[in-house]
């Protein structure tokens, strides 16, 4: 052989070090014969392997602006780009392992240094190149039918995802997204199936499948948790975000995996956010996101969807509001949402009218809404208590339809009217005995 490990372990040190000091012409020069060595010399596979991943970490790093120590001894003529400098180190390297025409043919590598390159390139913004990336990286998937090749799957789909998610495809990203979750037999990193499952989560926010969404932004935090991953607490923010717009009764604090979270200070906000939710408190709801805005709101992601979640909590409040009166003011109800403008109400009516929530009219003359009297469905025939639960709400005695809060107050005043009787009954048995003890002294004297 014409190279032994030590020439390898030199010309790795000599790359470092002209990366270190930023001659990127000279480190180039060197990282070109450090390929050469292990084409042509005694060098152990695992050795190459753990070099290599380490030398390209080492580029990326420097692209995505990790801070390097300055050194001397460089030029300013001698200088490249980060940007370019790693696609030089990238191609290089790809062309030396490539399984087929590499002077060192590698597959094992080559893929591991594909999927880093696409992922690099994703980072970049290169799309074309990305594009052809996958192209050979699917190639590669479809030659090789083994059991091993599902964790690649999974690896490939999530770049996959990554450019669909960016591109707003989301006919490309729930096709490949169904695919990642039908594969069966890898083993994928926890990091890796948790961005699998977040894009997939944003995917069914975008479509307003906001039940689906919670699901999978929930399997994502597990993902991410099983990492350790920090980006767990950014998915817990979606699965809060999801299950308010879903409109769930179940809080998502009340899980066993998000619980220990709750009290976290960058969670504290969305719990303090859901609770006024499903307590239909909008004054405590829209103070909290302006007293937070900067923990709620700088996520875009959860920016995009603000707009939707006041919608949602408005018109919660706005049934309850308009529920007990057939005639009701504009300005009234404008008040009782926290005083928006009548124009947001408006609105607000008439996406209830037009989705047949609301029967009723707006009179935008005189600024009134008109709505029908809500009814009930029909009685038990058979005299017994109809127990049906709606939707919406329950069906109490005799199937007259019950919200809720009007079934809650219904059994504290018959709670009241039983404790009044019983007080009424204790006084009168209590003037009984005395009469009957005033009539006994007196046949006695």
């Amino acid at each position: 052989k014409k190279y032994g490990q030590w020439s390898y372990k030199s010309m790795k040190q000599l790359v470092k070090l002209h990366l270190r000091s930023g001659n990127s012409a000279e480190m180039m020069r060197h990282y070109h014969r450090l390929l050469e060595c292990i084409a042509e010399g005694d060098v152990s596979p695992n050795a190459v392997e753990k070099g290599i991943s380490g030398m390209l970490e080492r580029v990326s790093s420097m692209y995505q602006g990790v801070p390097r120590p300055s050194g001397g001894g460089s030029s300013s003529t001698n200088q490249l780009d980060p940007q370019k400098l790693a696609l030089e180190v990238y191609d290089a390297t790809l062309k030396v392992f490539r399984p087929s025409t590499g002077s060192c043919p590698n597959e094992r590598l080559w893929f591991k240094t594909n999927l880093k390159y696409g992922q690099l390139l994703y980072e970049m913004n290169e799309t074309a190149k990305l594009q052809q990336v996958l192209r050979d990286l699917k190639t590669t998937q479809t030659a090789d039918s083994s059991t091993g090749s599902s964790t690649q799957s999974m690896e490939v789909y999530a770049l996959q995802i990554q450019l669909y998610s960016r591109q707003k495809d989301n006919k490309k990203l729930r096709d490949v997204f169904n695919k990642a979750m039908a594969v069966r037999g890898g083993i994928p990193h926890p990091r890796t199936l948790a961005l699998i499952q977040e894009l997939g989560g944003k995917m069914h926010m975008a479509a307003k499948e906001y039940e689906a969404a919670g699901k999978t932004f929930f399997q994502a935090f597990k993902s991410y948790d099983e990492a350790g991953d920090p980006s767990r607490l950014r998915c817990l923010k979606y699965l809060v975000l999801a299950s308010m717009l879903s409109q769930t009764t179940v809080n998502p604090f009340h899980s066993q995996e998000a619980r220990p979270y709750r009290d976290d200070p960058e969670i504290t906000a969305m719990t303090n956010l859901v609770q006024a939710f499903h307590n239909n408190e909008i004054q405590r709801f829209e103070r909290i996101l302006k007293q937070n805005t900067g923990r709620i709101m700088e996520d875009e992601f959860v920016r995009e969807h603000v707009e939707d979640l006041l919608r949602t909590i408005r018109t919660q409040v706005l049934r309850r509001v308009i529920r007990p009166y057939t005639r009701i003011s504009l300005p009234a109800i404008a008040k009782e949402l926290n005083d928006i403008p009548v124009a947001d109400v408006e609105n607000l009516l008439v996406g209830l009218i037009l989705d047949g929530t609301l029967e009723g009219q707006i009179d935008q003359v005189h600024g009134v809404l008109l709505k029908k009297a809500e009814k009930g469905p029909p009685p038990s025939t058979d005299g017994s208590a109809s127990t049906t639960v709606a939707s919406t709400g329950k069906v109490g005695f005799f199937g007259k339809y019950m919200d809720p809060d009007d079934l809650l107050m219904q059994k504290y005043q018959a709670m009241q009217q039983l404790a009044f009787a019983l007080d009424e009954i204790a006084v009168n048995v209590t003037s009984a005995r005395m009469k009957e003890g005033v009539s006994m002294r007196g046949m006695v004297h």
